[in-house]
């Protein structure tokens, strides 16, 4: 299948179901512990944030968090 294709069809698919397939695939990409936890740490906040759990921020507060 072309990377074209994959991505197509892993879009049809669920939130929860993008981010499960999104979550192994960083796993089998990382190659040190602490690079899959840091990495596993990443999505999990994603998750936060995609799911309501937690709310993001705006692009102004981002800004303005980093300056």
């Amino acid at each position: 299948m072309l990377t074209a294709e994959l991505s197509r069809t892993a879009l049809k698919l669920s939130p929860a179901e993008r981010l499960e397939l999104a979550r192994q695939l960083v796993e089998n990409v990382a190659q040190s512990q602490p690079s899959l936890k840091a990495l596993n740490e990443g999505v999990r906040r994603i998750e936060d944030v995609a799911t309501g759990k937690v709310a993001g921020l705006t692009e102004e507060q981002y800004r303005a968090a980093v300056r």
